[in-house]
């Protein structure tokens, strides 16, 4: 009953399951962009509030996981029942979304929503690392937070077709009935994973069996001595380490970056696409894929990469966490060469396939700075998966809520390309961070009492 032990096609499945619940959670904030014109019609409301749909939701799954990934740490709770009774109130409260009369009834919906869908977005990575061993779940988190990018990279793509012809609403009932299909599938084929719970399980059932009140599992014996105050240590667990732990922290801001970007950079494809080269709103959808594109060049060659460089590593006793960022490096420089090339090639005189060429190295640096930061932190604090993620996903929604606020008026004073050239020397200043863990980790971590020292 070991989930390391289970096997491989059940983990496949399982791994599956994670991959399209957060796919299906994630695409529910991007499909919404393309009928905020529609919105701001229907409500008569500005273009800064209409985006506020967008930012409340990211809001609210980046303060989810800060409640949802600790409890699915408490051995009494486990994991699947964070995911099935979450995606539950998660499709549930879709329906008063999409019926809204007014703004402020859409918007506290749109938070609620997000709030109640953010489980899988940091708790998926803790139930891959539930199942697979160190060597094969650095695979299983990088193809974990492909299908994340995938979610936002796809929303335009759908929402560009679905609102010119259906309407707003219409972008809401999509992903609607797209997790209400994941939930049938969680409910039925996904299993717990949490070993604590198996084991609290198999106590309960053995004490039934036998009537020897004895037998406990050892999350009981620890729970005995459990107070109030350890619950909310516990439960707070996720802020204080990504506070406290400068590994954490910068990480964590990192990542918070790059995701601010993409959302606040989503918000000029139209100004480019539409304003520049008149395309209308379902070809604007389709200009995404410029960046899908980058995802099956990149994703392969980063796996190559584990497979040949950190897998046969992995048992040497000389093996570092650290050893897992270098691809940062590339990404560090990706990022700054895509905004600076797609800002200053989106003009008339240039062909438009450029600027759509530019946006797929974003992929290059989403793949080479999220998949090595998820992977470190994951191996760094292995103790606490869950508590890490939902940090992490609480920086990115921090930022990925907010700069879209700030999109209108950075483009329409700056223009796109010094608009975007802010952002790549914004960019250049996160350069030296993965260089610095790089050789100054190790050393950062053994001044830790939550990371790990043994390696």
């Amino acid at each position: 009953q070991n989930p390391q032990n289970w096997p491989d096609s059940w983990k496949l499945l399982i791994g599956f399951q994670i991959c399209i619940l957060n796919f299906s959670v994630y695409i529910g904030s991007s499909v919404y962009i393309s009928g905020a014109g529609d919105i701001m019609k229907d409500f008569g409301v500005s273009q800064t509030v209409a985006t506020l749909g967008l930012s409340l939701y990211t809001v609210g799954y980046g303060i989810g996981p800060m409640l949802w990934s600790p409890l699915s740490e408490f051995p009494k709770l486990g994991r699947n029942g964070i995911y099935v009774y979450t995606l539950l109130a998660f499709v549930l409260l879709q329906l008063p979304t999409g019926f809204a009369t007014n703004m402020p009834m859409f918007l506290i919906f749109r938070f609620l929503t997000g709030f109640c869908g953010s489980p899988s977005l940091s708790t998926g990575g803790a139930t891959l690392m539930d199942v697979y061993d160190p060597a094969r779940v650095l695979y299983g988190i990088c193809i974990y937070s492909s299908f994340g990018v995938l979610g936002p990279v796809f929303g335009p793509i759908i929402g560009g077709f679905v609102a010119p012809a259906k309407g707003w609403r219409w972008t809401i009932w999509v992903f609607t009935w797209l997790d209400a299909c994941v939930l049938l599938m969680l409910f039925f084929l996904l299993p717990e994973t949490s070993a604590a719970n198996i084991l609290l399980k198999r106590a309960k059932r053995l004490r039934k069996a036998t009537g020897d009140k004895r037998l406990r599992s050892q999350s009981e014996i620890d729970a005995a001595h459990h107070t109030l105050r350890d619950d909310l240590v516990i439960l707070s667990r996720a802020f204080t380490l990504a506070f406290s732990e400068p590994i954490v922290f910068f990480m964590d801001l990192y990542t918070a970056l790059l995701y601010g970007v993409l959302f606040l950079w989503f918000e000029s494809f139209p100004l480019v696409f539409g304003g520049i080269y008149g395309f209308d709103s379902g070809a604007q959808g389709l200009v995404f894929l410029g960046i899908f594109v980058g995802a099956i060049i990149t994703v392969p060659l980063f796996l190559l990469w584990v497979r040949y460089r950190i897998t046969p590593r992995l048992t040497d006793p000389s093996f570092k966490p650290e050893m897992l960022l270098p691809p940062m490096f590339l990404g560090a420089a990706a990022l700054p060469i895509c905004l600076f090339w797609y800002g200053w090639s989106a003009k008339e005189s240039i062909h438009w396939i450029m600027p759509i060429i530019g946006s797929s190295f974003f992929t290059v640096g989403v793949v080479t700075l999220f998949n090595p930061v998820f992977n470190y932190l994951g191996m760094g604090y292995p103790a606490y998966p869950a508590s890490i993620f939902a940090g992490n996903a609480l920086f990115r929604a921090s930022f990925g809520a907010s700069f879209p606020l700030f999109a209108p008026a950075l483009f329409h004073r700056l223009g796109i390309g010094p608009g975007n050239s802010l952002l790549g020397g914004i960019a250049i200043c996160f350069v030296p961070i993965p260089f610095i863990f790089h050789y100054y980790g190790e050393r950062i971590r053994h001044m830790s009492k939550n990371a790990r020292h043994d390696i």
